[in-house]
């Protein structure tokens, strides 16, 4: 009954936002001025600002996917809109709860901290196309307006369809947001709200047979049109959705300001619902994967329904800095609409229960130091979980900045390692794992003299994972007994010279012990050498050069389509191979236009040794465009 009384007053309070804003419009510049740019607001979800940059870099150009981020340290697949190999292992995420099946399909799912809010002067619109492959294209647009200077909100939805190279490989992917946020003429009580619905489609068909492998590899000619290469079969499908409803207020307490000192106290409460599934269904039986309870008509679906509201005060003061402190409740119902009876196991149908959570932040900014804290424990409920952070960075001149950051993080495995059932009777667990522990030491240099540098040493006890066990061949939940540790170093540097520059990305990564459970290449490595110029009297700008990707070789995780998960292999090694792009960007007013030729070094190997996982082809040589267009009313 909550859920539903939270979705009435979710929606009572946009109709009403909507409806009692001012009709006066935000002050604009005059008639045929443009509004400067930089009036044109970002808000993240941690209130962090910035403004819409409509300027064309190389870095535009590597957030120019599907994902609209850089994609350094992840590996597509041959399709756009299907999932991504990572090349290095992330650890920023702090949460205290297990997270949903199907990770490999998160990739393009929008989480909270994903939303961004907006304040404009005027109505602005963002359209970005780019081809697909073979059959589809995707899109995504975007509008925002304010309606007064109080009240804005935004439409977004990007979507993608795809046919594919290769025999039944379709994918079909959506993500609609819908985000609003108002605040009082006097600015004390500030109210932010969104809605997400997504879904991600993905046809399966289990990589190449083996007799496809050999002629993909030997790059028979009679196989260049890979839709003739036989697959392993054509029946499955698997497929995730959420739906998500996000109100976020507070209110100013009390208000200390004069020209020099400030003390503000807020209060503030969230809500949050989503309900989340993921399915996996086929045809008919695929003999490899063993034995199953059906003969036909195979279906499996895993669902999520997460609860969450917290309340929170925070403390800025010009003396003792940003204070916070929050208590978060969270009701969770993970499972399915079956209970199986193995021969020797018991798999029931659900993990059910709530979450109490305390926790607290600190920030404090003094004469170029700035310090950061934060930490949260769960103190009830079925699952452990904490974790605590800290940070000290130094600003030595504007052009430099140093920050070093300790971690430690205790958090339950994912709900799939836990739980899971299947039409497949090897597909179906009830374990009972120990929280998986992470501790990280971090620094980072931003220096636009040397260069931006950052090193991680990351340690983890019971590390959790897929993997194979022997006279087995289907992936298992495990867990590592020892430790890993894992080493990680990035350097990122721009040098040039008149028209041209280089761009320059190196990673080193060193699992220094597990690593027969935790797999990434020692290096990756991007550069990419191009011109700049402007033309045609400067209504013209562009970059034009070419893109250079490389990783080392190394045991790549293997890809499981029913899990929609990755798994530890230690049987094949891939990479070594070079990804040669060519391109050409240009940016004509607020228009920007890109066109690459994808690997077209491809065109002159003699045998294929590119994959993006075990039995998945990496992608051919393509040649791709699209744009992104801003435009204001």
């Amino acid at each position: 009954m909550k859920h539903y009384l939270f979705f009435f007053f979710l929606f009572s309070f946009i109709v009403l936002s909507s409806a009692q804003v001012d009709v006066e419009r935000i002050k604009a510049p005059p008639k045929n001025e443009k509004p400067p740019i930089d009036m044109y607001e970002i808000i993240s979800h941690e209130r962090d600002t910035t403004y819409l940059d409509t300027t064309l870099s190389i870095q535009k150009d590597y957030k120019f996917n599907y994902l609209r981020r850089d994609d350094f340290e992840l590996l597509p697949f041959s399709n756009v809109g299907q999932t991504y190999n990572s090349l290095a292992v992330d650890f920023s995420s702090k949460h205290l709860k297990p997270k949903f099946v199907a990770q490999s399909h998160h990739f393009n799912y929008y989480d909270i901290e994903d939303i961004n809010y907006f304040h404009v002067p005027t109505p602005l619109t963002e359209l970005y196309f780019k081809t697909a492959f073979e059959q589809g294209q995707q899109l995504d647009a975007f509008f925002t307006v304010n309606t007064s200077e109080q009240f804005n909100f935004s439409l977004a939805y990007k979507g993608v369809r795809s046919l594919g190279e290769y025999q039944h490989i379709l994918t079909s992917t959506g993500n609609f947001t819908f985000t609003s946020n108002y605040h009082t003429k006097n600015k004390k009580y500030n109210i932010r709200a969104h809605v997400a619905a997504q879904d991600v489609l993905n046809q399966e068909n289990g990589g190449l047979n083996d007799n496809s492998l050999a002629l993909f590899i030997a790059d028979d000619d009679e196989f260049s049109d890979r839709g003739r290469l036989d697959v392993n079969f054509e029946d499955a499908e698997n497929k995730l959705e959420g739906l998500r409803f996000y109100l976020e207020h507070e209110y100013e307490l009390l208000a200390q300001r004069d020209s020099v000192n400030y003390n503000v106290l807020k209060i503030g409460n969230t809500v949050t619902y989503e309900d989340k599934f993921f399915e996996y269904r086929q045809v008919a039986p695929y003999t490899p994967y063993g034995n199953s309870y059906e003969n036909s008509g195979l279906l499996t679906k895993t669902k999520l329904e997460d609860f969450n509201t917290s309340v929170y005060a925070n403390l800025s003061s010009s003396l003792f800095g940003n204070i916070s402190a929050f208590t978060k409740y969270t009701d969770y119902n993970y499972g399915y609409n079956t209970v199986i009876q193995l021969t020797d196991e018991f798999i029931p149908n659900r993990l059910k229960g709530n979450i109490v959570e305390v926790g607290g932040a600190y920030q404090k900014e003094y004469r170029g130091f700035e310090l950061k804290g934060k930490a949260a424990i769960n103190i009830n409920g079925d699952f452990d979980g904490n974790y605590i952070e800290g940070s000290a960075g130094y600003a030595l001149d504007k052009d430099n900045k140093a920050t070093a950051s300790i971690s430690i993080h205790s958090v339950a495995p994912n709900f799939n390692l836990l739980l899971y059932q299947n039409d497949y009777v090897n597909y179906n667990w009830k374990t009972e794992f120990n929280n998986v522990k992470t501790q990280e030491l971090k620094f980072q240099l931003q220096s636009k003299k040397l260069a931006d540098v950052s090193i991680s040493y990351t340690g983890i006890d019971d590390y959790t994972y897929f993997g194979i066990q022997p006279n087995d061949s289907t992936p298992t939940p495990q867990q590592f007994s020892d430790r890993v540790d894992y080493l990680k170093i990035k350097l990122e540097k721009q040098f040039e010279w008149k028209q041209f520059a280089l761009m320059n990305t190196v990673m080193y990564q060193n699992t220094v012990s597990g690593d027969e459970v935790f797999n990434v290449p020692q290096i990756i490595t991007r550069q990419s050498l191009y011109y700049k110029d402007e033309w045609f009297k400067k209504a013209l700008y562009l970059e034009t050069g070419i893109g250079f990707k490389y990783f080392t070789k190394y045991n790549m995780n293997a890809y499981d389509p029913i899990l929609a998960e990755f798994y530890v292999q230690n049987e094949q090694e891939i990479g070594g191979f070079p990804l040669i792009d060519l391109f050409f960007n240009g940016k004509i007013k607020q228009t920007r236009i890109f066109f690459k030729w994808e690997n077209f070094n491809h065109m002159f190997k003699k045998e294929n040794d590119f994959f993006s996982a075990p039995g998945y082809p990496y992608r051919d040589a393509v040649i791709r465009f699209g744009l992104v267009w801003d435009f204001f009313l």
